[in-house]
């Protein structure tokens, strides 16, 4: 308000020039139109990969049929004289130097800007000029549609005698998977296999999101360690375009056994690489031999704070770069 004074903030308020209630015609280029409705559908990997059709169910304002929206009879309806039509109350108050100004809704008109005699209105809508209607839209959910995309429905939200109908905006939600991570249009799923097969080769099957199974064959003689990331080509989630489908990452984990029968260790050796041999030490080096122990993680001890993670109670081990 720095420098202005109290002939200038009358003007405008209540001249011309775009003041509070003057022009700005560019701000309102265009019909105006109700708010637009926002829903959210949840769906699963499966339907974003199938493609799926789901029915919504709204309810939202139409003009009353009765009345055409007049809210009451020819004539009935009558400008608000408390606030001249605006549906709004404007009150100044003096602090100090400065003038503060005060909106609110009318109460005469509950901000309507206009009036109907109790006797006068509509039966059907009470002198609302709506009704709520219930809708059921089908939302068609397309093969390959990502997370936060929209659906519109043009001129589905609410209608208003004095405004176009606005748009009802479906949001795509995807819900978690429990095997399958999505990046873009690739599919991401950690598998495990057991020992053997990581040694030997032998087959595993991946579920996919449709009707059908991945057999995935491990060649013998190809050794896979544990965190190995392969990738089948092609078997990702569909191009919405119509272009090449992603890929599917499969994360390899090795399962390895509780225990070995110590009988069949010498049999082990024949297949194995040998062993590394222990690292040697000067003469002057004691060698203390030790045993390693399963560690408890219940434990208090001093070093807790420190190694134990506080929330998961699992010790850190910070990796070194492969």
């Amino acid at each position: 308000m720095g420098g202005m004074d109290s002939q200038d903030l009358f003007s405008q308020l209540f001249g011309g020039g775009g003041g509070f209630f003057g022009g700005g015609g560019s701000r309102n280029a265009g019909p105006r139109k109700t708010k637009d409705l926002v829903h959210r559908v949840h769906v699963t990997l499966e339907d974003l990969y199938k493609g799926k059709t789901t029915k919504l169910a709204l309810t939202r304002n139409r003009i009353c049929s009765k009345c055409k929206g007049k809210g009451g009879k020819d004539g009935a309806v009558r400008t608000c004289t408390t606030c001249s039509g605006r549906g709004i109350k404007v009150t100044l108050r003096q602090m100090g130097p400065m003038i503060q100004q005060i909106q609110s809704h009318c109460d005469e008109c509950a901000g309507t800007g206009e009036v109907i005699n109790a006797k006068d209105r509509c039966s059907q809508c009470k002198g609302k000029k709506v009704l709520p209607e219930k809708k059921v839209l089908e939302v068609h959910i397309d093969k390959g549609m990502k997370s936060g995309q929209t659906v519109r429905f043009r001129g589905e939200s609410d209608e208003s005698p004095t405004a176009e109908p606005g748009d009802v905006m479906i949001v795509i939600e995807e819900k978690p998977h429990d095997r399958f991570k999505r990046q873009e249009n690739d599919l991401i799923i950690e598998v495990e296999v057991d020992l053997l097969k990581a040694l030997a080769g032998g087959d595993f099957a991946i579920k996919h999101l449709d009707d059908r199974a991945l057999i995935v064959k491990l060649e013998p003689g190809e050794v896979v360690k544990h965190g190995d990331l392969k990738v089948i080509h092609g078997q990702g989630m569909p191009s919405q375009r119509h272009h090449e489908p992603g890929d599917m990452y499969v994360k390899l984990s090795v399962r390895f056994p509780d225990s070995i029968d110590p009988a069949m260790i010498p049999m082990l050796e024949k297949a194995l690489p040998p062993r590394n041999p222990v690292e040697t030490f000067p003469k002057n080096i004691v060698l203390d031999e030790v045993s390693l122990d399963d560690v408890d993680t219940r434990s208090r001890g001093p070093m807790r704070d420190d190694a134990m993670d506080e929330d998961t109670e699992e010790p850190r081990v910070q990796c070194a770069n492969q």
